[in-house]
């Protein structure tokens, strides 16, 4: 996957004052991402998380509303401690999505001192998901959850 920004693809870049080690535990253990993964105050409220090159995923989001929103996936690649890739366009076992969406690959580099440089990079099917995406508040609720990922974090 290239490193460049294309109209496809939005990117999230922090150092996070927490080791890689533990940033990774909060991506890949599912009672951790129950703690972190939505920014407040939505809520998740299901993370099946089986972290391995074809293994599943299915995180369900609430909002404060009360309506559900469950995320299926696949890890697509898996390198512990450095680096996850995972998408929506497949469900369990290799089983197509009636609406792929994402491509997201979340790179974790030491930075020294404890602290972790985060980059989270999002690809999208088409310009027109990864606009919608955006006007989401992709920025806006991607950063507040890394704020949460790096508290959850420093407490582990």
């Amino acid at each position: 996957m290239a490193d460049t920004e294309d109209d496809r693809t939005l990117t999230l870049v922090r150092t996070l004052d927490a080791p890689r080690d533990k940033i990774y535990r909060c991506w890949t253990e599912g009672p951790l991402l129950l703690q972190w993964f939505t920014p407040a105050p939505w809520k998740t409220i299901e993370a099946d998380v089986d972290v391995r090159p074809g293994g599943s995923s299915r995180i369900v989001m609430q909002s404060p509303e009360g309506e559900t929103y469950p995320n299926p996936g696949i890890y697509l690649e898996v390198v512990p401690n450095e680096r996850l890739v995972f998408t929506d366009a497949f469900t369990s076992a290799w089983e197509p999505s009636a609406k792929p969406f994402i491509v997201a690959e979340i790179r974790l580099e030491d930075a020294g001192h404890g602290q972790t440089n985060y980059t989270a990079i999002v690809r999208h099917w088409t310009m027109e998901d990864c606009e919608r995406h955006e006007k989401m508040g992709f920025h806006d609720g991607w950063n507040k959850a890394a704020d949460q990922l790096e508290a959850l974090a420093k407490t582990l």
